[in-house]
């Protein structure tokens, strides 16, 4: 694949960095997008741009702000709790969203010369959101390619590892402190480790605790 062109979906996140590295090692030429949708947080954008500039990507951002309009979620609502009720979908799920990104995505792909797609979602972390499953992302897929006559392949490379796991192949591709350090995962707007308190954060840190005491037994 190293001849070939991906864009990979880029929040500036743990996940989507790692994705940006795992893109650089398998493909020739990658480009970056993300994604304006109201976030709480300017900064996921700004973390973003400066991941790209360091790592030498293009990087382009796209206005999604209707989404917020459309869908009022707890990662765009300052009134709107972060929180998961048992049998309910946490308020951090934004309907539609990454049905949205990864179709505009294509539509960049298409008119970049890029035929891969890559995106940080995976069941094995996913706090039950319905648009992380491999079965929706395989659905999309043939979507796209049909709707465009344009053969995509949107690549999952977390899809099926834990945040364990994802600490590991970060390190594997010679990025674990680059991550640690440059990231922004936190719901509340803290670059690195976070503020340890939002769920995204203490997700992040159990993951990074767990790899790291594995490391260092082995």
């Amino acid at each position: 694949m190293k001849n070939e062109k991906a864009i990979v979906v880029f929040s500036g996140g743990q996940d989507s960095t790692t994705c940006l590295f795992w893109a650089l090692k398998h493909f020739k030429e990658v480009e970056t997008v993300t994604f304006q949708y109201g976030q709480r947080h300017s900064q996921e954008i700004e973390v973003a741009k400066s991941i790209a500039a360091e790592l030498g990507v293009k990087h382009t951002v796209l206005d999604m702000s209707l989404l917020n309009q459309l869908a009022p979620n707890a990662l765009t609502r300052d009134d709107i709790d972060i929180e998961q009720k048992e049998g309910e979908l946490p308020t951090t799920f934004v309907d539609g969203r990454n049905l949205l990104f990864l179709s505009f995505a294509a539509v960049l792909a298409k008119n970049s010369d890029a035929r891969h797609i890559v995106t940080g979602v995976c069941e094995t972390d996913f706090s039950g959101y319905p648009d992380c499953r491999d079965v929706f992302v395989k659905s999309l897929n043939v979507t796209l390619n049909l709707s465009m006559d344009y053969e995509f392949v949107i690549h999952t490379p977390l899809m099926w590892i834990d945040k364990t796991e994802t600490w590991a192949l970060a390190d594997e591709l010679g990025a674990l402190d680059y991550i640690r350090e440059k990231t922004l995962t936190c719901y509340n707007g803290v670059i690195a480790d976070g503020c340890g308190e939002c769920p995204a954060c203490r997700l992040r840190k159990r993951g990074l605790d767990q790899y790291l005491a594995t490391k260092e037994r082995g």
